[in-house]
């Protein structure tokens, strides 16, 4: 019985990455390294915006025990792959003119659900599978660490206070902590939406990103979005997410 449940799992997951990217619903200490990040993406910039998927640094077993290989596959394969596409389809159909990342979040809600969304998808996932590390994920350092502490209070106050923002989106969505103009917040999002976005409830450069869509963590956790949540901390990559602040 569980194998089938398994197996009925991964196939409608499959089906289901595509049915939401299609229609529904980096990195940044400041505008110079928004700017060098919008720069890995959009090429020359003479040319239209386009998306692309970037190249994991590790293998998809890396993350073990904590987030498990077959979830990471799924994840990376299908899921985020069919958000690339998905928003360089809608770029091109629907003429959108926008040359750079910054100009296609600044006016994300003018934009088609499906450019949207997708957009949203392939620049979030993006930055989630850039944050995660294979080995010790140690805790913040230097000056990130400095912004925590007086922001929060503590590393593990911050901790905890994410770890509720993620548990607690209803539904689909992500968790973030942001540097708005020199401040650390904790913020998160429905569905595919990020604090770049121009009509982002609170906006900010984005420092560390959490995917609580259930696709990131059923095939392990079910229903047990804390025990993943929890279990997640094992697995950042607090230089990389230093280095957006820097």
């Amino acid at each position: 019985m569980e194998s089938n449940t398994r197996r009925d799992f991964i196939k409608n997951t499959l089906t289901a990455s595509l049915a939401i990217a299609i229609g529904t619903p980096i990195l940044l200490g400041g505008e110079a390294a928004m700017a060098a990040a919008v720069t890995d993406e959009k090429g020359s910039g003479l040319a239209p915006l386009k998306f692309t998927q970037f190249p994991l640094k590790y293998t998809y077993s890396a993350m073990e025990p904590y987030i498990d290989a077959l979830t990471m596959e799924i994840h990376y394969t299908k899921h985020h792959t069919a958000y690339i596409k998905n928003v360089n389809d809608a770029i091109a159909a629907e003429n959108i003119p926008y040359s750079t990342m910054k100009e296609f979040f600044d006016n994300a809600s003018k934009l088609s659900a499906k450019a949207r969304n997708n957009g949203g998808g392939a620049w979030n996932h993006n930055f989630f599978f850039e944050t995660l590390k294979h080995g010790p994920s140690g805790g913040p350092q230097g000056k990130l660490k400095e912004g925590i502490v007086k922001a929060f209070g503590s590393v593990d106050k911050f901790k905890e206070l994410f770890s509720a923002a993620a548990a607690s989106r209803f539904g689909s969505g992500w968790a973030w902590l942001v540097n708005d103009k020199g401040t650390l917040k904790i913020t998160s999002t429905a569905n595919q939406d990020n604090p770049l976005f121009d009509n982002a409830e609170i906006k900010g450069v984005p420092l560390l990103g959490l995917d609580v869509w259930e696709h990131a963590y059923y095939l392990k956790y079910q229903n047990k979005r804390a025990d993943y949540i929890a279990n997640w901390w094992n697995v950042v990559d607090w230089d990389v997410v230093g280095k957006r602040l820097a």
